[in-house]
């Protein structure tokens, strides 16, 4: 039971803070596009910031090729994940509009808002190099491949020929993910940049913003979405069904199967792959779904629903975890 005390005491942290975004709002503390501003902030400046200081100071060239390594067990269970959306699609007969957010749903996770700062709290700094993993396996997933879903999901256009939608680069390569690779780079060819004390202390600062204003923006993002609004049909619940059990023990599987197998897995690689892929679903669901003409009031109700249901959800599965 002392595990999961602990969990609840590590996620009451993350709600707190949740909660004063929500309340600072919802009291008219911040204007309409101060969600807008600091998601800017937290995606483009803070993160990749951390990310570049987590790398070099976790990672050396001799633990790359593990660190490689670990990718495939993300990707597998990645690709499980869409197998089994994809039927359950099929077998619930999940309209148009709704198919390709249902879809990223339960494959695709909240790792900037929801994972990063979870994580931390709940394993510390040392986790920071397997939460790479997983978070550069899920945007490449969602950039590449869910959003490719969502915008051939348009009920507008379902009766005309369906358009080639070309892989966006830049979304592909979001400047957290840029942020890690320009670190590879000064990792591959050895310069000391941090080093320098004000370089080093100037991006630990700008980096350790991510946590608290990611948690205040899901607060904000709570507050505009409106708790009286949430529902649970049964596309919600079967949604939430496959983000909260089914993704989660597919990552279980697949982790003991390795392990079984003789793979050598770190005990916090797994704790993190595991609590990853049962993080929220995606902040952005609503956006793209509106940009495709989908139902953005059913991508809303569960991105709402899910955020909500973490805080139970986690203190549970890290106590299933201490025993993997």
């Amino acid at each position: 039971m002392g595990v999961f005390f602990t969990s609840i005491q590590s996620v009451l942290v993350v709600v707190l803070i949740m909660i004063l975004g929500y309340v600072l709002r919802k009291t008219g503390w911040f204007a309409d596009t101060f969600s807008k501003n600091i998601s800017k902030l937290i995606k483009n400046i803070a993160l990749p910031a951390s990310i570049f200081v987590a790398v070099l100071n976790k990672l050396t060239r001799d633990k790359l090729v593990g660190f490689s390594s670990y990718l495939i067990w993300g990707i597998i269970s990645v690709v499980i994940g869409y197998i089994i959306a994809f039927a359950l699609v099929k077998i619930m007969k999940i309209r148009v509009g709704r198919r390709g957010v249902f879809i990223n749903a339960i494959v695709n996770a909240n790792t900037i808002f929801i994972g990063l700062p979870l994580n931390l709290a709940l394993f510390g700094d040392n986790s920071m190099t397997y939460f790479l993993v997983y978070y550069i396996i899920n945007t490449v997933s969602t950039w590449a491949f869910g959003v490719f879903l969502i915008s051939n999901d348009d009920p507008t256009k379902k009766d005309q020929p369906k358009e080639h939608h070309k892989i966006n680069w830049k979304q592909v390569l979001p400047m957290p993910l840029v942020g890690f690779l320009v670190a590879l780079i000064f990792l591959l060819l050895n310069i000391p940049i941090l080093k320098v004390p004000f370089i080093s202390q100037t991006l630990s600062y700008v980096g350790g913003l991510v946590t608290p204003l990611s948690l205040i923006y899901i607060g904000i993002v709570l507050a505009d979405a409106g708790l009286k609004s949430i529902s649970f049909d049964r596309d919600t619940i079967v949604a939430l069904i496959g983000r909260f059990i089914l993704a989660p023990v597919v990552m279980i599987v697949i982790l003991m199967l390795a392990m079984h197998g003789g793979v050598s897995l770190p005990s916090m690689f797994n704790q993190t792959m595991i609590v990853q892929s049962a993080t929220p679903m995606l902040a952005v669901l609503p956006i793209l779904a509106a940009e495709a003409h989908g139902d953005v009031k059913y991508a809303t109700n569960i991105v709402t629903t899910s955020t909500i249901l973490f805080i139970v959800v986690i203190p549970i599965l890290m106590t299933i975890v201490q025993y993997i």
